[in-house]
């Protein structure tokens, strides 16, 4: 019986097996591989992912499915890469019902299963199923938060509300989503906490100054809550005897909300922090450089829970069980040599509502990207129509970098020549390949794709990219990639002049 059918033949799921496990996935809105308490980052506090990265495994090199959160979402819900959902594959679209997810499979196999903050979204799921792909909504439980912007939903006491809903001995499935870090920020909450602006390390493509030390703080302040609430949640867990049997996963959507990050198929827009948990099952106290996407840890939630992947399409990605429960650390699987992501929609940014189509591909060494309409502004036309149909200022808009003191402060000195630089690098059109050593590079500001002596590595990266895409069926190569424009948005839509 499909996932649909189960919900509506109105029967209620048998309780599995107790000795498969719980699975607790945590996923922040918005956060960056590197800013982690466990990664070094010494301008944000983390103790309660650390803990899981000491008492299970730390990933050093885990690859988000887009640098946006809906088709994030989306690809680790259904194991598929974003070009292989349709509507669902770009951002605040829909989410055709034909796609299951792993909720819906894992509730067949007698799993309870629930979510509390953000589900799969934005976008319209109602008009397709009953429910959020992250199953039922537990968000009633509210508090008090300590700084404006963050979310009133009290996360930990709905995890609480959903564990009372437990039969006896019955496994369940929680998606943790914060609305953290996601902007907006309390401008200042950071420096008024006792945060440090010396302690801030600014990625290399951000000016270091006070202003974007001071956002960045604020930043942090939003990942400490979203930490803080998992915190709460494993203490519950510890507390009902049920911790060493629960498989946590801590992960974040997209990449930080800054200029050149989120929305961005570079380094700090699709690289993830990943820590994953399960008692004694995960020997502890090791760091794993395997590469790995969002559909490995699709199958690896199937595989945990044994329950077939009865997709109607294959899984993107396979599981990670073998790296969890190795002795081993550092390079586990040479066979996971690349990885992919891509973005289409972002934010309502250009003219008709049109994309920015970017695929790339993540080796352990290199990052190859390939942006399939570099005649576009990558971060959104310069210029928007206003509420009054007036046509706003010259870099007035730029709607795919979230509203933020950065980018204030980058458009209002853009003149100045220890600013520019900054400037043009977060907007300017880029080339239709670009491609970086990150390990060298790790900001993304060195594009080797034009350079003579990387021809070669230039070419495989582009031949595998294209096969890739060409035999998981990517319209951007095998049919009209240009349908991406035709999807609905059902977030609001800004008005833009017709590109000359």
């Amino acid at each position: 019986m499909g996932a649909l059918a189960l919900w509506a033949s109105g029967c209620a799921p048998q309780a599995g097996p107790p000795s498969r496990p719980n699975i607790l996935i945590a996923i922040a809105d918005d956060q960056s591989f590197p800013h982690a308490s466990a990664y070094g980052a010494s301008f944000v506090q983390t103790p309660a992912f650390d803990r899981v990265a000491r008492e299970g495994v730390l990933f050093t090199n885990a690859i988000a499915a887009s640098p946006g959160c809906s088709p994030s979402r989306a690809a680790l819900l259904t194991g598929l890469h974003t070009w292989q959902l349709e509507q669902a594959g770009t951002h605040a679209s829909s989410f055709p019902s034909k796609y299951v997810t792993y909720p819906d499979l894992l509730e067949q196999a007698g799993y309870l299963v629930g979510f509390t903050g953000k589900g799969w979204g934005p976008g319209n799921w109602r008009e397709f199923r009953p429910r959020n792909p992250a199953g039922p909504e537990f968000n009633q439980r509210q508090t008090e938060p300590p700084h404006a912007g963050i979310s009133r939903t009290d996360y930990a006491a709905n995890f609480e509300e959903f564990l009372a809903k437990r039969a006896a001995g019955q496994a369940f499935c929680f998606w943790y989503g914060a609305h953290e870090p996601h902007r907006r920020y309390e401008k200042g909450a950071g420096l008024k906490a006792g945060k440090k602006l010396a302690d801030v390390t600014v990625p290399a493509f951000l000016p270091d100054t006070e202003e974007v030390r001071s956002d960045m703080l604020d930043y942090a302040l939003e990942i400490e809550w979203f930490d803080q609430q998992l915190g709460r949640m494993i203490e519950i867990l510890e507390q009902a005897g049920e911790l060493d049997n629960t498989l946590i996963i801590v992960t974040a959507d997209n990449g930080m909300p800054f200029p050149r990050a989120k929305a961005n198929a570079y380094e700090y827009g699709i690289h993830m922090p990943l820590a994953i948990f399960w008692g004694a099952r995960v020997p502890g106290g090791r760091v794993v450089d395997d590469l790995v996407g969002w559909g490995d840890l699709t199958a690896t939630i199937l595989d945990a829970a044994r329950v077939e992947p009865s997709f109607e399409f294959p899984l993107a990605g396979r599981g990670i069980l073998g790296a969890l429960e190795s002795q081993q650390q550092g390079l586990l699987d040479p066979s996971r040599s690349q990885v992919f992501s891509a973005r289409e929609r972002h934010s309502s940014s250009r003219y008709e509502n049109w994309t920015y189509p970017q695929r790339a591909l993540r080796t352990p060494q290199y990052l190859y990207i390939r942006n399939f309409k570099p005649e576009r502004w990558p971060a959104g036309d310069p210029q928007a129509y206003q509420e009054d149909g007036t046509l706003g200022p010259d870099h007035g808009a730029y709607h795919d970098i979230d509203a933020s003191p950065t980018l204030t402060f980058l458009i209002e000195n853009r003149a100045d020549p220890q600013i520019s630089r900054f400037f043009h690098l977060a907007v300017d059109k880029r080339p239709a390949e670009e491609l970086f050593d990150i390990q060298k590079d790790p900001a993304c500001l060195n594009n080797l794709a034009a350079k003579a002596e990387f021809e070669e590595i230039r070419g495989q990266l582009s031949a595998q990219l294209e096969k890739h895409l060409a035999a998981t069926g990517d319209p951007r190569v095998v049919g009209d990639g240009d349908i991406y424009e035709s999807y609905i948005r059902y977030s609001p839509i800004r008005k833009f002049p017709r590109p000359q």
